[in-house]
């Protein structure tokens, strides 16, 4: 008998352990829901604060945001006195809610309760949703599918804790319509995150999913205040909190509708779900405050702008000292018609950056010794191969003063500069500034790249403004890329700095160039009634600059005060050009409301220790080499400038100092020795036409003319077309002839007499206007100009066309 019950009760046994080993192998490896992980989230977007500015619905049309990190305490509270007292004592069944609920539901005589624990209730929501993705209809409940919903609870709870449960619970639990998880609840009837919610408003969350429907007007709302009351009630009695609160809350009104979800940047937030396909959530850096006015002032500006056929602004403002974009406006499209492309992000689109790249040439040069502040630079009519830039008032200076030329935003003075730095290596630096448009070969932007012969993103250029900025106040130090993201709270809690996850870039304009560039763009004149700026005592400094591309397609106006840069552009998403805009009068103003509009920020200190001080020509800029009246300047303490002044001239004249003279025509003892400021001929040309204080040379006493052939090295002639590097392409008219190219000259002497020849031919002779006409065939011709000193001007040159 004993050894066949041994037997007995090992066969039982032995079955009990297999059927265990199924059970527990099935609680571990059978699938889980699909629901699970391919359940489709909306995307939310969060200020600095914490406040949301914008949402978009998931791809299945429902109102599902990311689950939550936590359960608040308050609406965990409530959940759990509501739906499942017993939660965390039971394995995903509780037999004694069951038998109670089936007591009850004989008792009345109808279904009443389902004794159905939160991990059960997970289980029908994760099973109900799996039936939807299969455009499915859930079968009709009945004993089956409550088995197959308890085996299901035993899974979930084998396979996640207690509290992850509860968070798929609240994430995938109905609120009314198509608002799916406590988030998404949370801020559509009641406009702030979950873990801000109120003792009413949680409750109400606890009781809703139970009867969704009860939510919407008109379908017994009263039903549903009332067992969120009896909630409220049992909370106070549980010693959730105090007579006080529970009046409070009692009184609390139900909401009324669902919350339309504010698209403050709706941009912003569609660039982030292309950059963070799967993040759903982002936490990012945008200031709720700042956002309004920046997004007002680019309203306001909409209809000015649109009557002058510009029908889009992009705007976006960076704090310099954090490396942190407060503001994103990517797009005010006027009246949002569809033909202005209202959805496109227009701050990430490369544009035609037109004259905004100079600053950086110029902060280059002064950073490498290839140019003190206030060297002159030729302003005069030039050619480079086929190329002749125009400044953009079309008149000529003869020569400015390189700072002078950045803030006026002289073309022909820029691109003489990055003829001299080299296309290539400016590309270089541009791109290790963090330009990421700049994928062609350097010879295919050629020098138009100063100009706008290239595209750039207003988030790239307003970066590398905030980064040169920043290099001006805070020295040498690797500064980060604009963030759009703040950490997230586990990154926060383990310190994780900022600059540690977010891409560095090592200042190529360094701390000494920084300053003294954004302090050239300073004296750039504001627009309309703001010139008279530093006669107010509360305006603030601003370093600004703008650009205006060919063709008048795309208008810029980029400026720091001592803590924010903020970035502009206007113009139309398709391309078309505008007949009335500029940086100057489209995108400035639009800036300097923004500026306005923000608080007054001082404008940082100047760091000597980054500079040093140079003696240079007060005339010229450029070393003294003992030839002329001398002041101090600074230049970057990097700088290694040598270039001395070929400006200044050691010229004899007269005893009565009128005329000049030299040995061979006067002696020793009667020569006054004087230096003299001298410019090239062409430049003393329009340079006399700006500055009148300018003193040419003295004549040359009539006896001292026979042999200045002999004794005078300097050249009064110089031709302004064509030049050296011109080759010159001649169209046909409409009679089939070639058009006449006027050829231009220019002496030092206003009243000298020209004699002209080309190819060996003579043209003619002028007098005070030296222009002649001259028909040319293709190939190389020369040219010879001679006055009646026997100055002689040789040049050779190309015309080009089809034969």
């Amino acid at each position: 008998m004993r050894s066949k019950f041994s037997v007995g009760f090992n066969k039982i046994f032995c079955t009990l352990f297999f059927i265990a080993c199924v059970v527990l192998l099935a609680l571990q490896f059978f699938p889980l829901p699909s629901s699970l992980t391919k359940t489709p989230y909306a995307n939310l977007l969060l200020a600095r604060d914490g406040s949301l500015l914008g949402a978009g619905i998931a791809a299945d049309q429902q109102w599902r945001f990311a689950p939550v990190e936590s359960l608040p305490d308050k609406y965990k509270k409530s959940l759990l006195l509501f739906e499942d007292q017993h939660f965390y004592r039971h394995p995903g069944i509780n037999p004694l809610a069951i038998a109670r609920a089936l007591q009850g539901n004989l008792q009345a005589g109808k279904v009443t309760s389902g004794g159905s624990t939160i991990s059960m209730q997970l289980a029908r929501l994760l099973r109900q949703a799996e039936y939807q993705q299969q455009d499915k209809k859930l079968p009709a409940r009945s004993i089956i599918s409550k088995l197959l919903e308890a085996g299901r609870a035993f899974q979930l709870e084998w396979r996640f804790s207690k509290e992850e449960l509860l968070i798929h619970y609240a994430s995938h639990a109905p609120f009314g319509g198509n608002i799916v998880g406590l988030r998404a609840a949370a801020w559509r009837y009641f406009g702030r995150a979950p873990e801000h919610l109120s003792w009413a408003e949680s409750a109400l969350l606890a009781v809703l999913p139970n009867s969704p429907a009860l939510i919407h007007p008109g379908r017994q709302r009263d039903l549903l205040k009332q067992k969120r009351d009896r909630l409220l009630v049992r909370m106070h009695q549980e010693n959730y909190f105090s007579d006080l609160d529970l009046q409070l809350a009692l009184i609390e009104p139900l909401p009324e509708r669902p919350q339309s979800l504010p698209q403050l940047v709706p941009h912003l937030l569609a660039t982030l779900k292309k950059q963070h396909s799967a993040q759903h959530i982002f936490h990012s850096s945008i200031d709720p405050f700042i956002q309004r006015i920046t997004a007002q002032v680019a309203e306001r500006h909409g209809l000015r702008l649109a009557n002058e056929g510009v029908n889009n602004i992009a705007l976006i403002l960076i704090d310099h000292e954090r490396m942190e974009t407060l503001a994103y406006v990517g797009n005010q499209a006027w009246q949002k018609q569809q033909r202005y492309a209202p959805d496109l992000d227009l701050i990430q689109r490369p544009r035609s950056t037109g004259s905004i790249l100079k600053p950086l040439l110029y902060g280059l040069m002064l950073q490498e010794g290839e140019l003190a502040p206030t060297s002159l630079i030729p302003d005069i009519p030039t050619q480079f191969g086929g190329y002749s830039p125009k400044n953009y008032d079309r008149s000529f200076r003869g020569a400015v003063p390189a700072q002078f030329a950045l803030a006026h935003s002289l073309n022909i003075p820029s691109v003489r500069m990055l003829r001299d730095y080299g296309i290539g290596k400016f590309q270089e630096k541009l791109q290790a500034m963090g330009m990421t448009t700049l994928f062609r070969p350097a010879d295919d932007y050629g020098l138009t790249l100063i100009l706008g012969g290239a595209e750039g993103t207003l988030w790239d250029l307003t970066g590398i403004y905030a980064r040169l900025a920043a290099s001006a106040r805070d020295g040498n130090i690797s500064q980060p890329i604009p963030t759009l993201l703040l950490q997230d709270k586990k990154a926060l809690e383990n310190k994780i700095l900022l600059q540690e996850k977010t891409p560095s870039i090592k200042p190529v304009i360094q701390q000494g160039a920084a300053w003294l560039t954004l302090q050239a763009l300073i004296d750039v004149a504001r627009p309309g009634n703001d010139n008279y700026w530093r006669d107010f005592s509360g305006s603030q400094t601003i370093a600004w600059k703008t650009g205006t591309s060919y063709g008048l397609r795309d208008a810029w106006a980029i400026g720091s005060n001592g803590r924010y840069t903020l970035g502009v552009w206007v113009g139309n998403a398709g391309g078309e050009p505008a007949s009335f805009i500029s940086g100057q009068s489209s995108a400035a103003p639009i800036l300097f409301d923004v500026f306005d509009a923000l608080p007054s920020i001082n404008w940082f200190a100047k760091p000597a220790h980054a500079l040093k001080t140079i003696s240079v020509c007060k005339d010229d800029g450029y070393l003294t080499g003992g030839q002329c009246e001398a002041v101090d300047m600074e230049i970057p303490n990097t700088s290694h400038f040598a270039k001395v002044t070929q400006n200044h001239r050691r010229i004899h004249l007269d005893t009565d100092e009128q005329f000049r003279v030299h040995s061979r025509c006067e002696t020793v003892n009667n020569m006054q020795a004087h230096n003299w400021f001298v410019l090239p001929p062409t430049q003393e040309f329009y340079w006399r036409q700006h500055h009148s204080e300018y003193q040419s040379l003295p004549p040359w006493r009539s006896d001292c003319l026979k042999d200045l052939l002999q004794v005078d090295e300097d050249q009064p002639i110089e031709l302004v077309y064509p030049n050296e590097e011109s080759r010159i392409y001649i169209p046909m008219d409409l009679d089939g002839k070639r058009s006449r190219v006027v050829l231009k000259a220019v002496h030092r002497n206003p009243a000298a007499q020209l004699y002209w020849h080309l190819d060996d031919e003579f043209l003619g002779e002028t007098k005070i206007f030296h222009e002649r006409e001259a028909a040319l065939e293709p190939g190389v011709h020369k040219l010879l100009v001679v006055d009646k000193q026997g100055y002689r001007l040789e040049r050779r040159f190309r015309v080009i066309g089809k034969e």
